[in-house]
């Protein structure tokens, strides 16, 4: 499967509250929490070096992932709000969209980190991210 995928700059995508429920439904919040913070506008992925990206099959929504300044290291960016709805895990979405995030060009040089969620350390790692507990991160890629 391919997956298309286009940079979130003005609005939340359509499709976007469906899958957010579904987070939800799996115990995952971090979809409420990129909803809130987008509407209030205190997280828009929009400073220097962020991007949120959707990544769809055909037309359908079927994930989101983005990249932020890491509040918690300072210069570093943070993998943030990766989620893919069930029926698309395991087809190259979250891939699709790590790899996007990775390399552009602003990304350089940079540390980057992430907090893995529950089962997702093997997918960080593949990208070359390794384990390195602290608070609030799991993983971090030193470039």
């Amino acid at each position: 499967m391919s997956t298309r995928l286009e940079r979130v700059i003005d609005a939340l995508p359509a499709g976007f509250a469906a899958m957010r429920d579904e987070a939800r439904a799996e115990g995952f919040g971090m979809l409420d929490v990129l909803g809130s913070e987008w509407d209030v506008g205190t997280t828009r992925f929009d400073r220097d070096g962020e991007a949120l990206l959707a990544g769809y099959a055909g037309d359908v929504l079927a994930g989101i992932g983005g990249m932020t300044h890491d509040p918690y290291r300072t210069g570093a960016l943070r993998m943030r709000r990766f989620y893919v709805r069930v029926p698309y895990r395991r087809l190259g979405v979250a891939r699709a969209i790590a790899t996007a995030l990775l390399a552009r060009p602003e990304t350089a040089g940079r540390t980057i980190t992430a907090n893995a969620a529950p089962g997702s350390a093997p997918f960080w790692e593949s990208l070359g991210f390794v384990a390195a507990p602290r608070e609030r991160q799991t993983h971090l890629l030193a470039r």
